[in-house]
């Protein structure tokens, strides 16, 4: 990696208007003066290290400049005290990475913060609400410290935990630790460790003659979707307040990501969103491909494309059926779950798996199309569209879920951004931005297809686009199966992992190639890399942090469910405790999605 002194030309990337520079910003540059140092990164976005007194007028000038960057894409921290390239970069012992995107511009801009081990930070939650829940994780995870916070607490881990495991001194595997007891002492404690405390959390148990109720909803409940739990303040019927808990379903995919090779990981990748199958291998693969300039076969992108349409009408069908059983309506489950067994049938004579493929690789995919394969989908393409009408008007058209859903868990396109807000979420508000469109990857400006939209912003709206979307997703399959290219399903690039395997039985080169990739993992260049994609719930997005090793130095999962549940509290103020039951379905997440 390499540090920049001097304004660099940067590639664009799909349909972005043009690479951003600091020039390009004349009151930001003028605000940092001299202080900013540039970093060149794979991913070709502006990245400013900037000093930490700063970092409040730096976004605060970004928010409010014309076409301003007024989305907070992400906000993590990185632990650089083990890092092989440290010497290349302006680093300290931690550092915070605040990436920021302007929907207007089609560009993002990153600000990266140098902190010594426990120096604190001041919180931008004045700034960005949704901010709350970024700052929370990163003290949770390495111990960094947001003055001014509301509520500085554990967010994905228990209360009792201790220690902060995405530092560097963590072990990764728990062998390395202790064996895990828990006697009765132990448990008691933990268990009234989870016990809801309304003054933590500025909620007042009274209000003059009134006692309010605070009931849990979850974590084990079916219609929070998974183990998820949320604390209510009552009167009445009448949600006051409510506070979101996650972190019951958090497995550390990202501390695992550290010690699996970069293609190892690959599996693990396919459980985040787990109804997302190949669509979460999609941002991984292509962040990977993007540092290592692995270039892949227009037969590959369509075979990509192809596969994560199938899965976007799944996680849809799902999200179709589960909506309306929430709403009360039981049949259109049953319906909905034969045909996913249609498609799922074809995904695995495919893959050979079903809902967690693993299918795509380091340079393409792990095997080419099957013979007949264009038969099977064609099938369901031609038999699904007529299905799916059916579904529209037995769940859409019925008068019960239109009175429990419409105007229910409603928000602007300004508070769908506040909030970080993605996918179908912002859509409903009206605004047509999906990156297939905006930044087209794997080749999807070649497709004929549009972006539906809707006004409202509310939970019918939310359910009607995905209906509208999985008629989208057919039209794409259908120019796949025309189009299909010709050509490797693997490239031929050198860090393509696996390589294919008929070529290392030619020549000793090769084959030594193919064992020490298989082995030990190919080993990627140093550098940065982030790739979004538009994915079944929103934009999913993997940034990568290479030290020249065969494994990833920092991975950070962006996902959209986490900041979609964080306006849960905003969304459901005033409504019943039956409105919170449909906002919840609208969403449409999964905890894996949420904690990771």
């Amino acid at each position: 990696m390499t540090i920049m002194t001097k304004e660099m030309s940067a590639i664009p990337t799909g349909a972005h208007k043009q690479a951003l520079t600091l020039s390009m910003l004349p009151e930001l540059e003028q605000l940092l003066g001299n202080n900013a140092i540039k970093q060149h990164t794979a991913d070709h976005i502006l990245t400013l290290w900037i000093d930490k007194h700063q970092l409040i007028p730096a976004l605060n000038l970004l928010k409010s400049i014309p076409e301003p960057f007024n989305f907070l894409f992400d906000l993590y921290a990185i632990d650089e005290r083990l890092r092989l390239d440290k010497a290349l970069l302006p680093a300290k012992e931690f550092t915070l990475v605040y990436q920021l995107l302007s929907i207007e511009r089609n560009q993002d801009i990153r600000l990266k913060v140098a902190l010594e081990d426990n120096e604190h930070q001041v919180s931008i939650n004045s700034i960005w609400p949704s901010a709350n829940w970024y700052e929370r994780e990163a003290w949770d995870l390495f111990g960094i410290v947001f003055d001014a916070h509301p509520n500085l607490c554990r967010i994905l881990l228990p209360p009792t935990y201790q220690g902060h495991p995405l530092r560097k001194e963590f072990p990764c595997r728990a062998t390395e630790t202790e064996p895990f007891t828990l006697d009765d002492e132990k448990l008691a404690r933990e268990q009234d460790a989870l016990r809801f405390n309304p003054k933590e959390w500025g909620m007042d148990e009274s209000s003059g003659d009134n006692d309010y109720l605070f009931l849990n909803l979850g974590p084990n409940h079916p219609s929070v979707h998974g183990v998820f739990r949320i604390a209510l303040q009552l009167d009445g019927e009448q949600i006051k307040n409510s506070v979101p808990d996650i972190g019951y379903h958090h497995r550390g995919a990202e501390k695992i990501a550290e010690r699996q090779t970069w293609h190892g990981f690959i599996p693990y990748t396919d459980r985040i969103d787990y109804l997302g199958g190949v669509m979460n291998n999609f941002p991984y693969i292509l962040a990977i491909e993007q540092l290592a300039d692995i270039r892949v076969s227009e037969r590959v992108k369509c075979i990509r494309v192809m596969l994560a349409e199938c899965f976007r009408i799944l996680s849809h069908m799902l999200f179709f059926g589960t909506f309306a059983q929430d709403v009360g309506q039981l049949s259109p489950i049953f319906y909905l779950f034969i045909d996913r067994e249609k498609l799922f049938s074809i995904i695995e004579a495919i893959t050979g798996a079903r809902m967690h493929p693993s299918w795509f690789r380091i340079g393409g995919v792990a095997q080419d199309l099957p013979q007949g394969w264009h038969i099977m989908m064609q099938e369901f393409v031609d038999y699904f569209p007529a299905k799916l009408d059916e579904y529209e008007i037995m769940v859409m058209q019925n008068s019960i879920l239109k009175n429990r859903a419409v105007g229910i868990g409603k928000y602007d396109t300004q508070q769908a951004i506040e909030w970080n807000i993605s996918g179908v979420g912002i859509r409903a508000t009206g605004l047509e931005w999906d990156l297939r469109k905006s930044r087209p990857y794997s080749g999807y400006e070649n497709y004929q297809f549009d972006i539906p939209t809707a006004h409202n912003g509310d939970a019918y709206d939310r359910c009607q686009l995905r209906v509208d979307e999985m008629r989208q997703s057919i039209k794409i399959i259908q120019q796949c199966i025309d189009h299909m290219p010709q050509g490797n399903y693997k490239a031929d690039h050198p860090l393509t992992t696996p390589p294919r395997s008929g070529k290392s039985k030619q020549d000793i080169e090769t084959l030594i190639q193919h064992f020490m990739n298989v082995s030990w993992g190919g080993v990627m260049p140093k550098g940065e890399s982030s790739f979004a994609i538009e994915a079944t719930k929103g934009i999913n997005a993997y940034t990568l942090i290479s030290d020249g090793t065969s494994s990833s130095y920092r991975t950070r999962i962006r996902t959209p469910s986490f900041p979609h549940l964080q306006m849960i509290p905003s969304m459901a103020k005033g409504l019943m405790v039956a409105d919170l039951i449909v906002i919840l379905a609208s969403i449409d997440f999964v905890m894996a999605d949420v904690d990771r």
